[in-house]
């Protein structure tokens, strides 16, 4: 199987990564330590990027969500118009979370520095775009490194001995 490795500046992670998520096949894992209101476009229009993942779960597919604090107010009125959400997409909040990752069916991965923000992986346009900068791999090392890191978070394993747990709201374990 040939891997690729590619890296993302500004612009090209609306382009070369977001554009994936509509795609997956059976799975989509996200971390980020901020999450706003974040919109995609669609046919002639935009779409909030919550209706494109409740259009995943609909179609049986799974979505993990990994953030570390609270979206603001507009996110919150996206979530709320997409009650296939509240059951269907898995949620956790971490303080800690601060990495940046994408998996896409375990065979692909994202690992960089945008939020799942408009300026950061959305599509703002260049006058109000923060500098991002990543990689997209297909690379089985990498894709394999990227879901155990995020899978241990996801399942507590650091919870244990983590110096921020009185100020988790959502505690994993």
């Amino acid at each position: 199987m040939n891997s690729e490795t590619v890296y993302i500046a500004d612009r090209e992670h609306y382009d070369k990564v977001l554009s994936k998520v509509s795609k997956v096949k059976s799975t989509l894992w996200i971390a980020t330590a901020d999450i706003k209101d974040l919109h995609v476009a669609s046919g002639s229009g935009v779409v909030p990027f919550l209706g494109v993942i409740a259009s995943l779960i609909k179609r049986g597919k799974q979505v993990r969500l990994m953030h570390a604090k609270e979206p603001g107010p507009m996110f919150r009125a996206d979530y709320d118009r997409y009650p296939v959400l509240i059951h269907g997409m898995e949620r956790v909040l971490c303080p800690r979370i601060h990495f940046k990752l994408m998996i896409f069916d375990f065979k692909e991965v994202y690992i960089g520095s945008a939020n799942l923000t408009g300026a950061g992986i959305g599509m703002k346009s260049p006058r109000m775009r923060n500098f991002e900068a990543g990689i997209l791999s297909s690379d089985v090392a990498l894709v394999d490194a990227a879901t155990e890191h995020f899978d241990s978070v996801w399942r507590g394993a650091r919870c244990k001995d983590c110096g921020r747990r009185r100020y988790c709201q959502d505690s994993i374990i």
